[in-house]
């Protein structure tokens, strides 16, 4: 029949999903999981074996949240054909543009390096070559919707606390791929009440608390008094999360605990404040209780100063600098020379062309093992006058986070890799375009957290990264490659200050925040150009220091290089940087 129709012979318009742990996801109504086999499809026609991966589970459950950005739940009857900006994340299933076939290719891509069957995501495409279907897409799309957006049964979505299992086979399906994973995790359960009968498990606690603090609750069967606090103590457990522990002893239980502790009634409190005896008081009174044990929590855990700093610039979430302007394609490609009539270089071109006219869901991946294979080759064989352009398409492509996403699944991210060694193997012979578009390229890295997370926490690449960032800022002669260095270092600074509040420690390590705050104020110190620079080296300075260890080397070695003169001789460059000026004065202080 399709012969007859379209002019040409398919078997049907398959629908896939990707497997792994045990769990099927599908792109429908958004990102979707179930239990294999248990969506509205049925049972696959086919499965079909990929490989395996090595990647870390949270590497492949972060790189899934990604895509969940691309592939989003429809929003409203007029958002099925067009995603009108990338920003506006309104884009949702088309059956024949932006489908599960899509979503199956790029997950199966970052898992293996390589993409479910040529004959399977072609086929959309092969059916609006033809007259016939393009006259058709409209109804056909429409008529799928209720098979395509169909919901998952409750008993067939996995439950939270399902994980993946402990393999790494990975398939496909003309609906299936898979693979699998391990999890694991130690310590102590937080944000919980601990229950306790004997003196052995409360001694355990006890020192797994003594460079934090801990509160014993003593209470019995009978101590109607008790069981008044016990909702609030169960709330006080969760709101201290990991920096106390609060434990519950029944003495109508544990003899032993009472008789070593001398407990009299109930309810006894002790508190305990790093590792040793605090505080001790009797009686149900939840006031006493919520302000003694929050009280602990402050003196165990006593908040760095600049918080209480009003810092309007400091204090705020900050949004990496990124490159996304497309210079004119085809003059930048005609400078490839012969290397311009690679296919993955057309490829290449033809996802930034799309991308850009039409947004991240009616651009389908080319093939990035490919695509980073021509770059490593390049990087390797080309002049380094003659290299600018291939990085400069890199760049552009890394403003998708699918793009550089993926990079984080090569081993040991080669192809970021082999550019920042080449061009700091060139020093000061690097050529002013090579050197810029790396550093745009770098910039551009940080718009997938995954990627951003790999590049600071492996220490060889982010030496490599440092090495980047202080050899530009040294260049005197090009204020654009300073202004470029210095935004580098903001997203540097920026991705640790975010991860230093929210998790409570830095992901850069010391050395590199000791070379790059060295290099910084260098750098401020003979700024007198660019203030865009100038305001770059600063923000950077300034979030570095925010939230450090009051004793640490990058406080000390700022005392030493008398960083607070150096940020306030820059109050007479510009009237526009004075507020920026004063907040780091405030946080150098």
């Amino acid at each position: 029949m399709s012969l007859s129709f379209l002019g040409t012979h398919i078997d049907a318009v398959y629908h896939t999903a990707l497997v792994f742990g045990g769990i099927e996801y599908f792109f429908g109504a958004g990102v979707q999981q179930t239990y294999p086999g248990a969506t509205s499809h049925g049972r696959p026609m086919e499965i079909i074996p990929l490989g395996k991966t090595d990647l870390p589970l949270e590497i492949i459950l972060e790189y899934l949240d990604s895509l969940k950005e691309v592939y989003t739940v429809e929003v409203g009857p007029q958002s099925c054909f067009r995603y009108r900006h990338v920003s506006d994340m309104m884009q949702s299933y088309d059956l024949f543009t932006h489908n599960c076939n899509n979503f199956t290719n790029d997950f199966a891509m970052f898992l293996l390096g390589k993409g479910i069957p040529d004959h399977i995501t072609s086929l959309p495409q092969t059916v609006l070559n033809t007259p016939f279907g393009q006259m058709l897409k409209p109804q056909l799309d429409s008529a799928m919707r209720g098979i395509t957006q169909a919901p998952v049964a409750p008993a067939s979505v996995p439950s939270q606390h399902h994980s993946p299992r402990n393999s790494n086979g990975i398939v496909t399906s003309q609906s299936n791929v898979q693979e699998n994973h391990v999890s694991g995790a130690s310590g102590i359960p937080t944000g919980q009440v601990h229950q306790v009968t004997t003196l052995k498990k409360l001694d355990t606690l006890l020192t797994w608390a003594q460079d934090s603090c801990a509160v014993i609750f003593f209470t019995s069967a009978t101590c109607p008094p008790c069981k008044l606090v016990y909702p609030a103590y169960d709330e006080l457990a969760a709101e201290a999360e990991d920096k106390a522990i609060l434990i519950k002893v029944d003495l109508s239980e544990a003899y032993e605990v009472g008789s070593k502790y001398q407990v009299r009634a109930t309810p006894t409190f002790m508190s305990y404040l790093k590792g040793e005896k605090e505080n001790e008081w009797v009686g149900a009174s939840e006031g006493q209780l919520r302000g003694n044990v929050r009280m602990l929590i402050r003196m165990a855990h006593p908040p760095h100063p600049h918080t209480n700093l009003r810092l309007h610039v400091l204090q705020r979430r900050h949004k990496s600098v990124t490159y996304s302007k497309i210079p004119p394609l085809e003059k930048l490609i005609a400078k490839l020379g012969p290397r311009g009539n690679e296919p993955s270089v057309t490829a290449l071109k033809d996802f930034i062309c799309t991308r850009e006219a039409s947004g991240a869901s009616d651009a389908p991946l080319p093939s990035l093992p490919t695509i980073t294979s021509f770059i490593g080759r390049s990087v390797e064989t080309t002049p380094p006058n003659s290299l600018f352009p291939d990085i400069d398409l890199l760049r552009c492509a890394l403003i998708d986070q699918r793009v550089s996403g993926y990079l984080t699944s090569e081993q040991s991210n080669s192809t970021i890799s082999k550019i920042f060694t080449k061009v700091n193997s060139l020093s000061g012979e690097c050529p002013y375009s090579l050197r810029i578009v790396t550093l745009q390229l770098a910039c551009n890295l940080f718009t997938a957290h995954i990627l951003a997370t790999r590049l600071l926490q492996d220490g060889e690449l982010c030496t490599k990264l440092i090495q980047l960032v202080i050899s530009s800022l040294l260049d005197t002669a090009h204020p654009p490659v300073r202004v470029a260095a210095a935004s580098l270092a903001f997203n540097i600074a920026a991705f640790n200050h975010l991860r230093r509040l929210e998790e409570k420690h830095d992901i850069l390590k010391d050395f590199a925040q000791i070379e790059l705050i060295a290099s910084l104020l260098e750098t401020l110190t003979n700024e007198n150009e660019s203030k865009d620079c100038a305001r770059g080296l600063l923000t950077a300075i300034g979030l570095l220091v925010y939230g450090a260890p009051r004793e640490g080397e990058l406080v000390e070695l700022c005392n030493a290089l008398d960083a607070k003169g150096t940020v306030n001789a820059k109050k007479s460059f510009s009237d526009d940087l004075k507020d920026l000026i004063s907040e780091v004065e405030q946080v150098l202080a």
